[in-house]
């Protein structure tokens, strides 16, 4: 059984993750971190590490940008792992990420997604022979109203993967409507739509002579970046120092 600290517990995601650790039989939330202190599960919540006195294999992180700092700064001194899953860092806090995974293991992800992920692994093996093969590539996004970034960190992942296996001589494109010339081969093309509540869809599109293939993806509740956060904690736990991603969960499971 992984025992878990929830940083930021009484956010959103911090609750869902909560919802979800309830049915799983290898996680238990031990406990809570959250600034309000507010108790609102089973588990007892404190209002920063110095007053927890809860042990734990791994903590899992949906907080914010402003609480990063105290948190590596904990990490680095106890020593307990931590699925990182807060957004929006600045370029000091990515380089501090790295530092402290030299003395503790520390996993971070642009998406938490396990479909996601899996989705890139496939990517790799469908771009490596249609890419040669000369069919186009194409990235479509889907995302709520709300989202300020296009395109989204998910996408640009994509393109990296299709680029770093049909090679670096290919290139991202994000708008074509200045520009009046057919489409260059080497061309990925990037898309964006924004409304109403989309959790999330991304689409690749593999566009060959007289046939294409698309690989599509859809989150239908951000309860996905939860799973994932939790199935994070659970392969985490017991790491050695490190910096890893959701790659490497899903790495271990096609090994089994």
């Amino acid at each position: 059984m992984t025992k878990i600290i929830m940083h930021g517990c009484n956010g959103h995601m911090g609750q869902t993750i909560s919802r979800l650790a309830e049915g799983m039989a290898d996680a238990e939330i031990v406990a809570g971190i959250d600034l309000t202190g507010e108790k609102r599960n089973d588990y007892p919540v404190f209002k920063s590490f110095e007053d927890c006195d809860v042990e734990a294999d791994v903590i899992i992180d949906f907080s914010s940008a402003n609480a990063i700092d105290g948190l590596l700064d904990h990490c680095e001194k106890s020593k307990v792992p931590l699925v990182l899953c807060t957004t929006g860092l600045d370029d000091k806090q990515l380089k501090r990420i790295e530092d402290v995974s030299e003395h503790v293991a520390v996993l971070r992800s642009a998406n938490m997604s396990l479909g996601i992920n899996t989705l890139f692994k496939l990517l790799e093996s469908a771009a490596g022979v249609l890419a040669p093969a000369g069919f186009d590539m194409e990235i479509v996004e889907k995302h709520h109203n709300q989202k300020l970034d296009a395109p989204s960190g998910t996408a640009i992942v994509l393109a990296d993967v299709l680029k770093a296996t049909a090679g670096d001589d290919h290139y991202y494109v994000y708008d074509r409507s200045n520009v009046r010339q057919k489409r260059d081969p080497k061309e990925i093309g990037l898309s964006a739509v924004r409304g109403g509540t989309i959790v999330g869809e991304h689409e690749v599109i593999f566009a060959g002579e007289d046939e294409v293939i698309t690989i599509k993806h859809t989150a239908y509740s951000k309860a996905v970046f939860g799973k994932g956060a939790l199935e994070a904690a659970v392969f985490l736990a017991g790491k050695a120092p490190g910096l890893y991603n959701m790659q490497d969960v899903i790495k271990q499971r096609i090994d089994k």
